[in-house]
């Protein structure tokens, strides 16, 4: 199985869904995108994680890496391993120095956890076939920050006028316009939502 190799570069709230957020994952060394819906509780402790903050008490995936660490064995690494009615699935792949187990968490969990024992993120080709967005044009600005740490591209979510809109009722060439737009302003969560109704009409 030919893996993907991903890189975290942004983490914005949801226009959508409230409390959610968008995990925007990046092929690297190519110009294709995967946005994945995550909770806040999970964006928190990505946001931290990335950002190096220690908190006054150890958080959940915290507590796994100490857990991980008492019992001696480790994270190899994180995989997005499956995409099934819009979901995505992981595994957490852990070792013990001879025996290896593959732990099934849900992506955000499984990132949470990967960035806190400095693991690379895989995916598999058919998942970002199926979901990937593909930046046809990158711009500037993007090629301008391609070396700058993930930690400094979050970004604010940009506000879409098309929030309103009941993306069912458009036409699949106003679908391919609008994901156009919101791809040129980095509304990543906006873009999944009418690449998903794409999808879904294919």
């Amino acid at each position: 199985m030919s893996k993907i190799k991903l890189e975290i570069l942004g983490l914005s709230s949801s226009q959508s869904q409230t409390g959610s957020f968008a995990l925007v994952l990046g092929e690297e060394g190519g110009n294709r995108r995967l946005p994945i819906i995550i909770g806040m509780f999970e964006a928190q402790a990505i946001a931290i994680e990335i950002e190096k903050i220690v908190p006054n008490r150890p958080m959940t995936h915290d507590l796994f890496k100490s857990f991980a660490a008492s019992f001696h064995f480790d994270v190899e690494e994180i995989l997005i391993s499956d995409l099934k009615e819009g979901v995505f699935y992981a595994k957490i792949i852990c070792s013990d120095g001879r025996n290896k187990v593959e732990v099934d968490a849900r992506p955000s969990d499984a990132i949470a956890i990967g960035l806190r024992f400095n693991v690379p993120i895989y995916t598999v080709e058919s998942i970002m076939s199926e979901a990937g967005i593909l930046l046809s044009d990158i711009t500037v600005e993007e090629s301008s920050t391609e070396n700058i740490p993930a930690e400094k591209k979050i970004r604010k979510p940009k506000q879409t006028k098309d929030k309103n809109t009941q993306i069912e009722n458009l036409s699949s060439d106003q679908l391919k316009t609008m994901l156009e737009v919101a791809l040129k302003n980095e509304d990543y969560e906006n873009a999944a939502r009418l690449r998903d109704e794409l999808n879904k009409r294919n």
